[in-house]
């Protein structure tokens, strides 16, 4: 068609900090922002956004330059969300569990100019940066962000010389700043570190497109609108807040942020602000069902609780469901800015198993879910059985890993993003994760044995509290399971109860050959480090099997 054009008047790139200027004009009076005794409207929000991005820029920032953060859920975070782009510079919100030495790593490598760091963190960052100095490399800024509620925390906030206070940072800055608006949608907007389960973290790029797309489909998959308020049980600095910073600006909603997520904060922020939404990691379960049935009113209404990652025990899960809460199970990864697929769990209608790795449906901005074979690029057959490994094809998907040209073009091979999670597709269209490719187990029986579903069943046992299963080398079938195990406190058993209690429930290639008691090795994000793992039961040496028998 002839006399068409793209311009200005029909063409914008997209970016998600213009959700916050709507929520200004619209929501102008409304609460953005409540955090103990601190109310903010969604017009002074926006103020004081501009007035960070004014002051960004007064510091010599350029577009392009990293801000760093190390904070917890705290108002002056969900500000950096949208005052660092609006300087037309990228946010990385780095996790705070992180120790002295990878913090330092990771500040090198994103060249941080500034870092912006809660005052509950301050001596963490003072030895990164001691660390960074002795590598003679350059430092960033440091910004510290206090407290303003009385009793939040025991640490000093007194500001180290040679830093700045972030409440002063902002009265640097001018209410009529010009935002510095991204030249291409497909600018970087953030950097979101994987959590490094398997190695050295990752820095997953994401554009101001992909963000905006996927606040976008949050507000769908989540069934949010602008009467929901959010409580930030998830971590900010995970994968952007899920792109839930951006999405509360679209829809008008009110944050409740906090510093510590407790089971009495959690239903205290319930009751107190009529909370609709909550979401998290799955120990955000464990916190909930701590809550003693007589000590809490029942909730006035239902609230929908989203948990990312392995499920515990059906126990639990009917606990939290008792005490009024809808939970739906999530798939996702950094590397596609959060949840790819998200599904409301139907208690009474599965059993545990089924509920763990089944997975949901997914979003409306993303392309494709796909299982496939890796070799051919074939979609597996939906039969519920063919293994192949899931792939993704999105518009809300990372731009690539930081500084790491090879690690990005094996991600994105054959034009699909390969997840190296394998699962299957049911004959209804779900894909059920079967496992990480790097965890599954292959027998020399030709058995390729999901960790997953071994895992699953292990964890309904009464005395366990958590779980992995990796390979053992096997004299005889090559590789077998071994289980690692922990108990609950003050429970007991031995290795040939889990064994037995396996054995009436899985097929006989599953059931554990072995068994390891005591704490199970996590990383900074609560993941247990499955390499670890590995390690300890290569060296626990061959299993051996004498005239039939099993010899640990």
């Amino acid at each position: 068609m002839e006399g068409l054009v793209k311009c200005s008047a029909n063409y914008v790139p997209l970016s998600p900090i213009s959700f916050l200027e709507r929520a200004a004009f619209v929501y102008g009076d409304k609460a953005s922002i409540i955090y103990g005794n601190t109310r903010y409207s969604w017009r002074e929000t926006h103020g004081r956004c501009l007035r960070l991005a004014s002051a960004l820029s007064q510091m010599g920032l350029n577009r392009g330059d990293v801000v760093a953060a190390l904070a917890p859920n705290v108002p002056a975070l969900y500000e950096l969300y949208f005052g660092v782009p609006m300087a037309g510079a990228v946010l990385s919100a780095l996790n705070t569990r992180l120790d002295e030495p990878m913090l330092a790593l990771l500040l090198q490598e994103l060249e941080a100019k500034i870092i912006c760091v809660d005052c509950q963190y301050v001596q963490i960052v003072l030895k990164a940066l001691e660390l960074i100095s002795t590598a003679k490399a350059k430092s960033p800024f440091l910004v510290v962000i206090r407290d303003s509620n009385q009793g939040a925390f025991s640490t000093t906030q007194e500001v180290p010389p040679g830093s700045l206070d972030y409440d002063r940072l902002l009265d640097m800055g001018k209410h009529d700043f010009e935002i510095v608006s991204p030249i291409d949608e497909c600018d970087p907007i953030t950097v979101n570190y994987t959590s490094g389960s398997t190695g050295m973290p990752k820095g997953a790029v994401y554009s101001h497109r992909a963000t905006y797309l996927n606040s976008i489909a949050q507000i769908f998959r989540l069934e949010m609108s602008a009467k929901t308020v959010f409580l930030w049980t998830v971590d900010m600095f995970r994968c952007s807040g899920w792109c839930l910073t951006w999405a509360m600006a679209a829809l008008g909603g009110t944050n409740i942020c906090l510093r510590n997520v407790t089971t009495e904060a959690i239903f205290d922020s319930i009751f107190i602000h009529k909370v609709t939404h909550l979401c998290g990691a799955p120990t955000l379960l464990n916190i909930i069902a701590e809550a003693p049935f007589a000590g809490h009113r029942p909730l006035a209404t239902k609230v929908d609780l989203v948990i990312a990652g392995a499920l515990p025990p059906l126990e639990i899960l009917n606990n939290v469901h008792k005490l009024g809460f809808n939970v739906s199970h999530a798939y996702g990864m950094t590397e596609a800015l959060g949840l790819v697929t998200v599904r409301s769990l139907e208690f009474g209608q599965y059993d545990r198993a089924s509920i763990k790795d089944r997975g949901g449906v997914h979003n409306v901005v993303m392309e494709g879910v796909d299982v496939k074979d890796p070799t051919t690029m074939r979609s597996v057959p939906a039969d519920g059985k063919t293994i192949g490994e899931v792939m993704l094809r999105s518009n809300t998907m990372m731009l690539g890993y930081l500084k790491n040209v090879q690690g990005t073009q094996d991600a994105f091979k054959n034009g699909w993003y390969g997840t190296r999670d394998l699962g299957v597709r049911d004959p209804d269209g779900h894909i059920r994760i079967k496992d990480r490719a790097t965890n599954t187990i292959f027998n020399c029986e030709g058995n390729a044995i999901s960790t997953l579903e071994i895992e699953a069943v292990l964890a309904s046992h009464p005395a366990v509290e958590a779980t992995a299963v990796v390979g053992r080398p096997d004299e005889r079938l090559g590789e077998s399971p071994c289980a690692f195990v922990k108990l609950k406190e003050g429970r007991t058993t031995s290795s040939q109860d889990i064994i037995e209690f396996c054995g009436v429930r899985l097929p006989n290639c599953m059931v554990p050959g072995s068994v390891v008691f005591g704490d199970l090795p996590e990383n900074s994000t609560g993941k247990i480090q499955k390499f670890a793992l590995k390690e300890k039961a290569k060296d626990l040496g061959s299993l051996c099997h004498s005239n039939g028998h099993l010899v640990v």
